[in-house]
Order: structure tokens, then sequence, then C-alpha cells
């Protein structure tokens, strides 16, 4: 018999933490993130299958696997998020979902946030208890390594910016593994550390000009698992300055084990810089030749 999806979409409100305003009252692009697995967890919420219960009562978790978002407006700390959250029918494992948050905006609906993200569920260390639903079980996979068997880890180049860093057990879930969510805080954190090593810090170009950085796209893919307490090797390369007012830029993930690197996510963002004050708060600085130069590392 063949089992079809539930594919009914789904409607949640939430509101950012202030811990995203780092700078005015602006929220920054990893936590439309958390928002988005908020959204997540609340469709499973609308069947019983919390991740609460998921993990006691079947003995599994969900694992986020990808995701990709557009920003095309920014997010207020005091803005109410409408996330409408719709399943997508695939083949795979993974189980599929397009996305978009709005908020009103003086009367207008306006949209923050267009994407997909994709989830599977994996057995926790105590093994799979009662068996998920038949149109879950599907995308029940023995470990997220099996998605992407063949990775590679990419050739290095001169450019590159490279961060090494233990991964805590806080960046962590299901007692053991980094989730994804911690992959986009090293995303934000390797960016702040780039920034710094070519002499344009975060709050250096607060100070001197007024710009403050801003993501517009942002794509995460996990390949493989990174366990607690292993040394995570992080690439940062910028890819290409768009209009001068933009950057593109890979992230490749990989850790140590043994005498081999060990590919476990790459991530991709769009980058740029937005005035903080002034009549044109809000818009697209457009860069310097100082800027491009250290962006590019100094000698295109």
């Amino acid at each position: 018999m063949t089992v079809l999806p539930d594919l009914r979409p789904t409607t949640s409100l939430g509101r950012p933490r202030y811990e995203g305003a780092n700078i005015r009252t602006w929220i920054g692009f990893k936590h439309f993130g958390y928002l988005l697995e908020e959204a997540v967890f609340d469709h499973f919420r609308e069947r019983g299958l919390g991740p609460g219960a998921l993990f006691h009562k079947h003995g599994v978790g969900v694992e986020f696997v990808e995701s990709s978002i557009q920003l095309p407006a920014t997010l207020d700390i005091d803005d109410v998020v409408t996330t409408s959250l719709t399943p997508i029918q695939g083949s795979g494992p993974r189980l599929r979902f397009t996305v978009r948050m709005t908020v009103d905006r003086d009367g207008q609906v306006v949209t923050v946030l267009t994407g997909r993200v994709r989830v599977v569920f994996t057995p926790s260390a105590e093994g799979v208890r009662e068996e998920l639903p038949d149109d879950l079980r599907a995308h029940l996979v023995s470990t997220v390594d099996e998605l992407a068997p063949d990775a590679e880890v990419p050739a290095r180049e001169p450019n590159a910016f490279v961060w090494d860093w233990r991964i805590p057990y806080f960046y962590c879930h299901l007692s053991d593994r980094l989730q994804h969510s911690g992959y986009a805080r090293a995303v934000e954190e390797v960016v702040d550390r780039f920034l710094d090593s070519r002499g344009i810090s975060i709050r250096t170009m607060l100070d001197s000009k007024g710009w403050i950085p801003v993501v517009s796209r942002s794509r995460i893919k996990v390949l493989g698992t990174a366990y607690m307490e292993e040394t995570m090797h992080t690439v940062f390369t910028v890819r290409e300055i768009v209009k001068d007012v933009l950057y593109t830029a890979t992230v490749d993930f990989h850790v140590q084990r043994g005498d081999r690197l060990v590919p476990t996510a790459t991530a991709s963002i769009l980058h740029g810089y937005a005035v903080s004050r002034g009549e044109n708060a809000g818009a697209l600085a457009e860069f310097d030749e100082t800027t491009r130069l250290a962006l590019l590392g100094g000698d295109r």
C-alpha cells in the first residue's frame, strides 16, 4: 500500500528574540533561522509529534539538513512574524517544506523571508522505540552521513580564511552532535573573525562609516555528523563582489578524524552593509576601494 505524505500547510506566529537585535533594533539573519525551525516544530506539534514526543515516545530526533532563505526586507524586534510552512512531495528521505514569513507594517503585509528547509529523523543513542507514523517513517535515516556519502573536502583557495574551533555542547542536540543552528552561529562568527582579520572589523566599520553587515541570502547544507568536542575546521572564502554593494562567500566545514578531514557541512551567503544612521539608514552602502580590497585579499 502506498502511504501518501501529509501535505497540509501550517501557520505559526512568533517574535524574534532580543538577542538578535545587535545593531539598533534590526534582527540578524540567524534569528530568522530560529523562527523557521520553530515553525517546523509547530508543524509536527499539530500532529502531536513535537520534538519532545518524537524523542521520548519514538526515540528519534529531528535533524535540519538543509535550509535556503532569502531576506527581502528587514525584521524588527517588535514584529510579530507569521510563518507559513507548506510540505512538498519529493523523492528521497528528506522531508521538504517551502516557507514564507510576513509581518504587518502599517496595515500592509510585508514578506521578510522566502525559502525552503529539509529535515530527516535520526535515532537517538537509545535507539528507536515506537515506530513513526507511516508517512514519516520514510524520512528516518540511520545517520545524516548517508545523505551525502561522496562529499569531498574542497580545495582551499589563496583568499580563504581558516578558523578552527572546538564544538561546544551548547551548539549540539540529541546529547552528542552539532545541530543546524550551531552551523548558523558558526557562519555568523566566521564572518566576524574574517572581517577583523582584514582590518575592517564590524566595530571599525560601524564607528568609522556607520555601516553594519547584513545578509540577504543564506544556505546551509549538512553533509555529515559532527560530534561534540570535535575540532571543526571552518574555511571562509569570498567569491565575488556584486555591483559594489554585495559579496558572495562560501563556508566549508570539516572535522579532523585521525589523519583525514571529513566534510560535515557547506554554506553560502550573500552579504553586504547597510547604513545604520542618518536619513539613509537601512539602505545598502556602496563599497569603497579599501573595503573591496580587504574583502578580496588586497591583490585584485
